[in-house]
Parts: C-alpha cells; sequence; structure tokens
C-alpha cells in the first residue's frame, strides 16, 4: 500500500483577528456624509381625546410661498427671487406701517422673567410653504432657509430694541420673552403633484 503524505495545514487561528483590527481600521479612518436638514421643534402632539378643528386663518393673515418643480418661487401669488423672500417674509411678519392687506397685531402681554409684563403687538401672521412632488430638496432647503432667516433677523431686531444684544446672546429667560413675542409660525403643506 503506498503511504499518505501529510499536507501540512495552514494555521489560520490570527486570521479573524487581523480581518477585525482593519475593519476597526477602517472605520476609524473613514469619514461619513451628514446629511443636511432644517433644525425644527416640533409642536407635541395633539391629545387624541380631544377632538381637532380646523384652524381658521383669515386671509390676509397668511402668506403662501409655493415652490415649483422647476425652482420657481410664488410669495402672495407673484413670482420672486429667492433672495427677495426674506425681505418679503420680513414685511409680512412686521407689517411695519398696519397695511390692511398685512397680517393683523394683537397686543399680548408677555411675562418678563422679572416678574413684570410687557405688552407687545404679536403678529397673527402664518406662512404657508407648500411645494410640488419633483421639487428640489435643496431648492426647498434654501427656501426653508431664507424663511427661518427672516424670522431670525425680527427676533435679532426686537432683542436689540428690548435688552441692547441679539437673540442668540440673549440668556435662556430673555430669549423666552422674544420667542413669544415673534413666534415661527411656518406651517409645511402637503406637497402638491406635479404640475405639467
Amino acid at each position: 500500500m503506498a503511504k499518505k503524505k501529510n499536507i501540512p495545514e495552514i494555521n489560520a487561528s490570527s486570521q479573524a483577528d487581523i480581518a477585525f483590527t482593519v475593519l476597526i481600521f477602517f472605520l476609524v479612518v473613514s469619514t461619513m456624509d451628514i446629511d443636511t436638514g432644517i433644525v425644527r421643534v416640533l409642536p407635541p402632539m395633539a391629545d387624541p381625546n380631544v377632538k381637532q378643528e380646523d384652524i381658521k386663518v383669515k386671509e390676509r393673515n397668511l402668506l403662501l410661498v409655493f415652490v415649483s418643480g422647476s425652482g420657481s418661487i410664488m410669495a402672495g401669488g407673484k413670482v420672486i427671487q429667492l433672495n427677495a423672500l426674506k425681505d418679503k417674509a420680513k414685511e409680512f411678519i412686521l407689517n411695519p406701517n398696519d397695511d390692511k392687506n398685512l397680517p393683523e397685531k394683537k397686543m399680548t402681554k408677555i411675562d418678563m422673567p422679572d416678574g413684570s409684563k410687557w405688552q407687545y403687538p404679536v403678529s397673527e401672521g402664518v406662512i404657508s410653504l407648500q411645494n410640488t412632488r419633483d421639487t428640489s430638496y435643496s431648492v426647498y432647503i434654501q427656501v426653508q432657509n431664507e424663511l427661518t432667516r427672516a424670522f431670525n433677523e425680527v427676533r435679532d431686531d426686537v432683542a436689540m430694541q428690548k435688552y441692547g444684544k441679539v437673540f442668540n446672546d440673549l440668556t435662556e429667560e430673555e430669549r423666552k420673552v422674544i420667542t413669544k413675542a415673534i413666534p415661527m409660525k411656518i406651517s409645511e403643506a402637503e406637497p402638491r403633484k406635479k404640475i405639467r
């Protein structure tokens, strides 16, 4: 009978350790793409036991901003450029000349951190943002940023008048006061179907 030759085996016990080390190395040195998004504080969930009624908003208190799939923007029924949207939104929020076509203001007593009351004419205006399903995400984000920037600039102006510093430099209590005076009212409607 022929004698069987013994073939030496390769010691593979350390290969798992090496593979794990290489995997850890790539996880540590590789970079991940960070998605951009919009920082928003969502309102609390509605109580399911309470019947929700549709909120009626007067036409003058509503600024409709529509973004089409082609990237064109309409605000208040007129085509507008992206760089003019912030100023249009600021005018809508403030209604500086008490224009009857712009939002009403309601004198509101706001509690101050020191216990006193501050009366401020809070705008009843709501900006309604609508888009089509084929609107690009980047255009939508740019429009959102312009609307947010409008509210932030108005808050900075009111904070400077009231406290002598911009909104981000205020204390938490002071920020709450300014936020009550200038609430960020942006309503996002469900996207429309493509417009052909």
